[in-house]
């Protein structure tokens, strides 16, 4: 399995060099230390709510409610902040409502047993029209400047803070998935709930805490998106959900649960967000975007579906082989 995961992930990788280095072909201009850098600074909101999915993802669900939740947490805590609050009590009232949303589709999901596509599904429609009424249509401007400063603050070499601070995040969710009891729980119950619960795993608080940190760090994407932008629109956040399933798809991470890594998915979340600059240097248009990107997501899922089938007709061969083995033994005896 850990050679499965690091083969996804240097596959990965490899794809994102190639990808940069035939746009570079292309248009060699591309290739310059500012471009490549701006690449990776603007990956940081899709990486962040990426590997939030991830979770959903490990456990063999999905979550297609958190571009509405990075909407609606971006929506309330850029008016907040606008409106003079405290910043710690705005960001923890955003990462409260993304808690709260994160729970409310793990009770659907895992409790109640609705399918993840449809209890997420419905609860993207809530929020969006929270997000209306909420906002009545109209736009969250005027932010505070040194809110608005975060995210373009520089550490060396046109490297922005938020991406490094980013980086160290996730390094430190890997850590903990691949090196705690409770961490490796997420891929145990994707990869076998039956099996997990009955060696005393919780799959059903397991799939709950799945959701809810989804729910949390789609709310901390939502949170550094209003601080990238600037203003916040009743449409904020569509379409994320999309990026953020072909980022972790892209990233490694197998759709029918248990095989990936948060390392992977930001892989791929890079290479999401890095898809409107290299069409600028391509010379095509920003409405290819959208198109790329289902492209892509279809031609892995399909290509993941292959290769899993393909596993599981190897391992019924294996298995049937070693009975065959057995039977003949016995008979010999």
């Amino acid at each position: 399995m850990k050679k499965i995961v690091k083969t996804r992930e240097v596959s990965s990788f490899l794809f994102l060099i190639a990808l940069f280095a035939v746009v570079g072909l292309i248009n060699p201009s591309f290739l310059t230390s500012e471009n490549i850098i701006s690449c990776f600074n603007d990956s940081v909101v899709y990486i962040i709510i990426s590997v939030g999915m991830a979770f959903a993802i490990f456990i063999g669900e999905i979550d297609v409610s958190v571009g509405a939740n990075l909407g609606f947490t971006a929506t309330v805590v850029a008016s907040m902040l606008r409106d003079g609050q405290n910043w710690a009590l705005a960001f923890a009232t955003g990462i409260l409502i993304g808690a709260l949303i994160g729970l409310f589709n793990g009770w659907g999901v895992s409790v109640m047993g609705v399918p993840s596509l449809i209890f997420t599904l419905g609860t993207n429609g809530v929020m969006r029209g929270m997000m209306y009424v909420y906002t009545q249509g109209a736009w969250v401007e005027n932010l505070p400047a040194d809110f608005k400063q975060l995210y373009s603050a520089e550490l060396f070499g046109h490297i922005s803070v938020i991406f490094v601070v980013t980086v160290i995040m996730v390094i430190a969710v890997h850590i903990l998935l691949k090196h705690t009891k409770r961490g490796r729980y997420f891929i145990a119950v994707g990869d076998n709930p039956a099996g997990a619960a009955l060696v005393g795993i919780p799959a059903t608080g397991t799939r709950v805490a799945a959701y809810v940190i989804c729910g949390i760090f789609a709310a901390i994407s939502g949170i550094v998106f209003a601080s990238r932008i600037g203003f916040v629109t009743a449409m904020s956040g569509n379409g994320y959900e999309m990026k953020a399933v072909a980022a972790c798809v892209l990233g490694g991470i197998s759709l029918s649960g248990g095989v990936g890594s948060v390392i992977g998915a930001s892989i791929g979340a890079v290479i999401m967000a890095s898809i409107s600059r290299l069409l600028v240097f391509m010379e095509l248009g920003s409405t290819y975007d959208n198109t790329i990107t289902g492209v892509m997501l279809i031609t892995i899922v399909v290509a993941d579906a292959l290769m899993q089938r393909r596993n599981a007709e190897k391992n019924r061969r294996q298995r049937l082989a070693a009975r065959t083995a057995a039977a003949g033994e016995g008979g010999n005896k």
